[in-house]
């Protein structure tokens, strides 16, 4: 059988290699040895000291790190992914990454021989641990062909996206979508909960109109309406998000008047609150603000 390697153990590529535990041989690697081996003990799978032994024996390599940079960083030394990996390995980073650096990766990885997609997801912790995620993939059409069988462990939606980068690209204009989203709604329920209007009644308005998103149709009912505020995705990681959506509109040579406001803002807002602030925290901020709560 396939034997796979899975470097990353964060709050998403934990339930991500989970899944993956679930049909293939799994060997796991995390910066946190102590993540790792509390993984281990949940699961049937063996724990490597180094990326390299995590690699070793693998036929596919799954990564999932805050950044591109972070992956990039583990391919040298003598106990980087490069020492160890097999020519003809299949490599797939599932990092919220960013084009230019996925590129770099991909070119030191074949000269081992080793194919390579970016391939990002949506979706979250609970999405992960559903095997509901969608994965953006960017690469060749038979890396995709061989990525599949493994990304469907956890993925309900798999999309080739384009070459090498394309997932990338594609995940970063996401997210800068959903910090738009965040960061409108924090401003617009705050206001109308201040205008007297129900929090419940006037989201089940704007979910049966035109004003509707993700945000406000599953975010908000979840996690604020009921006041449970769970810390599932940090505001810095969808801050770095944005920068790589905002760095892509630069290299495309566009403009970007509206989303350079936001990106503005989510920088603010992540110097203001944190580097442990939750991607909703921008909702609780203005609530306090203006001496509300958006409850329901």
């Amino acid at each position: 059988m396939t034997a796979v390697a899975f470097l990353g153990l964060g709050a998403i590529g934990r339930p991500m290699a989970a899944r993956v535990a679930e049909r293939y041989p799994l060997t796991v690697w995390n910066r946190t040895r102590e993540r790792a081996e509390a993984f281990a003990r949940s699961t049937s799978c063996q724990v490597a000291a180094t990326p390299a032994a995590a690699v070793r024996d693998a036929d596919v390599v799954l990564t999932c790190l805050p950044t591109s940079a972070d992956v990039l960083g583990l391919l040298d030394g003598p106990d980087g992914v490069l020492a160890g990996i097999r020519r003809g390995a299949l490599f797939l980073d599932c990092t919220s990454g960013d084009p230019a650096t996925s590129r770099r990766i991909a070119a030191r990885l074949a000269e081992r021989e080793v194919a390579f997609a970016d391939c990002p997801v949506s979706g979250g912790p609970p999405g992960a641990e559903q095997g509901g995620l969608t994965v953006m993939v960017g690469g060749e059409p038979e890396v995709f062909d061989r990525a599949r069988p493994y990304l469907e462990t956890f993925g309900k939606l798999i999309v080739p996206m384009g070459p090498v980068g394309a997932g990338d690209a594609i995940k970063a204009i996401n997210q800068v979508l959903l910090a738009t989203h965040i960061l409108a709604l924090s401003e617009a329920l705050t206001a109308m909960v201040k205008a007297g209007v129900p929090a419940r009644a006037g989201l089940e308005v704007l979910n049966a109109s035109s004003g509707r998103s993700f945000v406000s149709e599953s975010l908000v009912p979840d996690r604020v309406l009921t006041g449970a505020w769970p810390r599932l995705f940090r505001l810095a990681l969808l801050d770095k998000d944005v920068r790589i959506a905002l760095e892509l509109i630069r290299q495309l040579d566009l403009e970007s008047p509206l989303l350079d406001v936001v990106a503005e803002h989510s920088a603010a807002l992540r110097s203001e609150l944190g580097e442990a602030a939750d991607y909703l925290d921008p909702i609780r901020r203005s609530e306090q603000r203006a001496g509300v709560e958006i409850r329901g």
